[in-house]
């Protein structure tokens, strides 16, 4: 019987500690909504920033590949035109 007597006295501070808690979150909880709000609309509007960011990069490398294709085609046309030529003659 002492063992659990032991444990239900070990469980005793524990509900306490949850009680108290349950008690103060709901003065605590605006007060950090409060402080946090801002915090968290700054990490938006950071990740929005990131992402336009990303988007004009990504944008501009896909044009400068799609740039290096066409002269890479343009080439390969003006050099198999030249074999051509060659041949023919």
């Amino acid at each position: 019987m002492a063992l659990l007597g032991d444990v239900f006295g070990n469980l005793g501070g524990a509900v306490l500690i949850g009680i108290g808690a349950a008690l103060v979150a709901p003065l605590l909880l605006p007060a950090a909504g409060a402080i946090l709000r801002p915090v968290v609309k700054g990490v938006i509007k950071g990740g929005f920033h990131l992402a336009d960011t990303l988007q004009e990069v990504l944008a501009e490398g896909s044009e400068q590949l799609s740039d290096l294709m066409a002269e890479v085609q343009a080439e390969r046309a003006a050099s198999v035109a030249a074999t051509l030529r060659t041949t023919e003659q």
